[in-house]
């Protein structure tokens, strides 16, 4: 069984991290805050598989398109931090445009998904060749 750390306990990492207890962790209830700062740490702060970069530039195109003021803010200081250029942001809000403008034309026009399956396998094949 796991054992949930007091608010108190928790707060205080928050607050060895980053230097403060953002008034949004404030409001998460007591009995979820352990898991979601644990989450947060982990998934957002820490080192994963892909470099913190181009994780931030990821969550910024994600959060471009969710429309999502407070992480796009987030996302952008982050990426920045981890050594992002305005150049860097910029093309990865772009791309998420592309890409976003791309599944709602197929979707809209609801494409043959079997038929888009094999022409993205003959695709692939021709420029492994």
């Amino acid at each position: 069984m796991t054992t949930t750390r007091t608010r108190t306990d928790v707060e205080t990492e928050i607050k060895e991290t980053l230097g403060i207890v953002p008034s949004f962790f404030g409001r998460i209830p007591d009995e979820t805050l352990d898991h979601e700062w644990q989450v947060f740490a982990r998934l957002g702060l820490g080192e994963t598989l892909i470099p913190n970069k181009y994780k931030e530039l990821l969550m910024l195109a994600v959060h471009a398109h969710t429309h999502c003021r407070y992480c796009t803010l987030f996302h952008t200081e982050a990426a920045k931090l981890y050594g992002a250029t305005d150049e860097e942001i910029q093309e990865a809000v772009h791309l998420a445009k592309h890409t976003v403008g791309w599944s709602t034309y197929l979707n809209g026009l609801r494409e043959d998904e079997a038929r888009f399956g094999e022409e993205l396998a003959q695709i692939g094949a021709h420029l492994a060749s």
